[in-house]
């Protein structure tokens, strides 16, 4: 084979891929056994959430305590979600903070 015909079949393999994973992200969560025997969910949230059987069942025995929490401290987690937008607002807008206190600093 060519150069050019490993690159296409490199880059037709990697179209495949790409697909195949789109299917599986647009199904949502899916799981998968890991190598130490854990049962791993893919799809909350950027790294996959791994625990052992029996941990597993523990959480689940617990699900409607879970949901309890959740809704009773809903406030809480809505400040939350602020605080991280508003930690994202002052880190991208860091360096005009920045020079408004320069500024400020300079006129006193």
């Amino acid at each position: 084979m060519s150069n050019g015909e490993d690159f296409k079949a490199e880059l037709d393999r990697l179209r495949s891929e790409n697909e195949a994973l789109k299917k599986t992200s647009a199904k949502g969560l899916t799981l998968k056994v890991s190598e130490k025997g854990g049962v791993s969910v893919y799809g909350l949230g950027r790294f996959p959430v791994t625990l052992y059987k029996e941990q597993w069942a523990k959480l689940l025995d617990m699900s409607e305590e879970i949901r309890a929490f959740i809704k009773a401290n809903e406030s809480w987690a809505k400040l939350l979600d602020m605080s991280e937008e508003i930690r994202a607002f002052i880190k991208a807008n860091e360096s005009k903070l920045k020079a408004k206190e320069s500024a400020q600093s300079t006129q006193s």
